[in-house]
């Protein structure tokens, strides 16, 4: 995948997601102020979700969770069985006015892979599938324009198979994994997956970086 090709590809024009939420939206304590909007994404072990988008300008916070499966408020050791049917997602409140929704998309499809269903590098599991969980009907207008956008440039070598579905039944992980890459840094996960990973993001959002 060429990277800067990618982030050009989703140069698109500003949307405002500050509307009112999905009627499919079946969640508690997660509508955000008049100043600030929230999406939930999947892509792969939520640590590495995380430290990547804690360093973008606009956004205000970053929250592991797990959200879209048929176990309400499950543990980390039941959704590591594959079996709840949840996905490690990042809960990220942000200010659209800082940084558009594309632009939480552009990183979002360049810092994982979107081809790979159930599927990141050696984490496996329907647990670490891409998805895409929106709050209003705007985003999922917008997730499913640039993913159609994406697939028709020939982004990827294989089409994108990211889940675009309605937030529901989200619950916040367990406090250690909140902050994680932050807090473990010499980790070996940490070290050897997310730590590269960041890297590569900074140098291609580097005009996105908080100071």
């Amino acid at each position: 995948m060429k990277q800067i090709s990618l982030v050009l590809a989703l140069t698109l024009s500003i949307f405002s997601c500050k509307s009112k939420m999905s009627d499919n939206m079946n969640i508690q304590d997660v509508t955000p102020d008049k100043n600030s909007a929230i999406i939930v994404l999947g892509a792969g072990c939520f640590w590495c979700v995380e430290a990547v988008f804690q360093e973008l300008k606009g956004v205000y916070s970053v929250e592991s969770g797990y959200s879209n499966g048929k176990v309400k408020a499950p543990t980390y050791k039941e959704v590591c069985t594959g079996n709840t049917g949840c996905a490690e997602v990042a809960k990220i409140t942000y200010n659209p006015e800082e940084i558009s929704f594309e632009t939480l998309l552009s990183v979002f499809f360049t810092t994982h892979d979107p081809t790979t269903m159930n599927r990141q590098g050696n984490d496996v599991g329907t647990q670490y599938r891409s998805g895409i969980f929106y709050l209003t009907e705007e985003q999922k207008e917008i997730a499913n324009r640039v993913i159609k956008e994406l697939n028709e440039g020939g982004a990827y070598p294989t089409k994108i198979v990211t889940e675009v579905t309605a937030l529901k039944d989200y619950s916040k992980a367990e406090d250690y994994h909140q902050n994680y890459y932050s807090n473990n840094p010499t980790q070996g996960y940490c070290s050897y997956v997310i730590q590269p990973k960041v890297e590569k993001f900074r140098k291609v959002f580097k005009e996105h970086l908080k100071e």
